[in-house]
């Protein structure tokens, strides 16, 4: 990975530790908020007197509304700025966290679960966008890198604190917890964020500005491999989020207190594989990481598949393949999202978005084949092992295309 003439020749409007820490924290909205409640998921049966497959369904309405959502707020950002448009869609996350803490049927549940997909939406494509607006080559990685351990970590920590708010307070709890993280967010981006969008142009807000520029990304290869090949794999995190909770909560017998802090594996692994991605980025050029790493990616996905089909489901069975699975996925995202959108300075927003709602599009996708199977198990063995195995075959192919 080299890095990409168009620099900007001003001095950024955030330094690389500012720009990490800001992305960082919007980063991190989405994922915790899909996560922290899924231990509360077999208990918001009861309290709404409802079906699994409606309480399911609150999970996929956030995934349509975060994934649809991305594809606004991007070119929103790259036409009136990143700062205001995150502050909007934050308002509107902090209105549906409310709406679903006072929800008082899982119809007015699904609802708020849908907008609140929308106002997190924000946080994941404008944070690679305001990357993008400042830095590339190993800055970028460096940032990434960080931005990345977020992004994973979210969907890991989380299942460990809905869990303990559930056990102690009920689950309304867990809804409480979101409105105070995006309120405070609200706060620090609208009194310490500075907008780094340069050169705003309402014409790629509107509808034939939007649309011209996802053509032009989606006709260049420098912009489809890597968003197709994290679209998968990260898509495959999210999709095994949705499916842990039934095997290890239902089959494998963990209480949702259990459950949370085993789900720690998941984000030790990913934490580990950012510090020896960080520790690497300092002698070697990010893109050396990505085969390796997408190798390494598929091997846990392998391992994942061959322990759930010749073995009984266990713990140490489960957690130990996702392990390897996050551990990879640290070192390769890093270059892959830089390279996807260093191309694209002028409508970087756009293009951190078309690459968010990709991912979580593998998300989407893969948790409703996943709701498919009768039997949590089987799906849990099918669905992330083919997303892990086509990823990696999918690089291959486009590299030697």
């Amino acid at each position: 990975m080299t890095a990409h003439p168009q620099m900007q020749a001003t001095a950024p409007a955030l330094s690389e530790r500012a720009t990490s820490a800001f992305g960082a924290m919007l980063v991190a909205i989405g994922p915790i908020s899909m996560a922290l409640y899924t231990p509360a998921m077999p208990t918001l049966v009861a309290a709404f007197g409802t079906s699994m497959g409606a309480v399911k369904a609150t999970l996929t309405a956030y995934f349509a509304g975060f994934a649809l959502a991305q594809l606004v707020c991007g070119p929103l950002s790259d036409g009136y700025g990143r700062r205001r448009v995150v502050i909007g869609f934050l308002a509107l996350y902090v209105a549906a966290s409310l709406l679903a803490l006072l929800a008082p049927t899982v119809e007015w549940l699904l609802a708020a679960r849908f907008v609140q997909g929308v106002g997190a939406a924000a946080g994941v494509a404008i944070s690679r966008a305001i990357v993008r607006d400042s830095f590339t080559g190993q800055q970028s990685a460096r940032i990434m890198n960080t931005i990345g351990i977020w992004l994973a970590v979210g969907p890991a920590l989380s299942p460990t604190i809905g869990g303990i708010l559930l056990q102690l307070f009920g689950w309304q709890a867990i809804f409480a917890s979101m409105v105070v993280y995006g309120a405070a967010l609200l706060a620090v981006v609208a009194l310490l964020m500075p907008e780094t969008n340069r050169a705003p142009d309402p014409a790629r807000a509107r509808p034939a500005g939007l649309l011209a520029a996802y053509r032009t990304l989606l006709a260049d290869r420098r912009f489809l491999r890597p968003s197709l090949v994290v679209g998968l794999t990260i898509g495959g995190l999210y999709a095994l989020g949705t499916m842990l909770p039934f095997v290890l909560i239902d089959r494998v017998g963990l209480s949702p207190t259990a459950f949370g802090l085993g789900m720690m594996v998941q984000s030790v692994s990913f934490i580990t594989g950012g510090i020896v991605t960080r520790r690497l980025l300092t002698r070697l050029d990010a893109g050396r990481l990505v085969m390796p790493g997408l190798a390494l990616c598929a091997l846990g996905g392998v391992m994942l598949f061959a322990s759930l089909t010749l073995l009984e489901p266990t713990f140490l069975g489960i957690m130990g393949p996702v392990g390897v699975f996050a551990f990879a996925l640290a070192l390769f995202m890093p270059a892959m999202t830089t390279d996807g959108l260093a191309p694209f300075p002028h409508m970087a927003g756009a293009a951190a978005a078309l690459m968010g709602f990709l991912q979580m599009g593998g998300g989407f996708a893969g948790s409703a084949v996943a709701a498919t199977f009768a039997d949590p198990v089987t799906a849990l063995a099918t669905v992330v092992p083919t997303m892990t195995v086509v990823g990696l075959a999918l690089a291959m192919g486009l590299r030697k295309g």
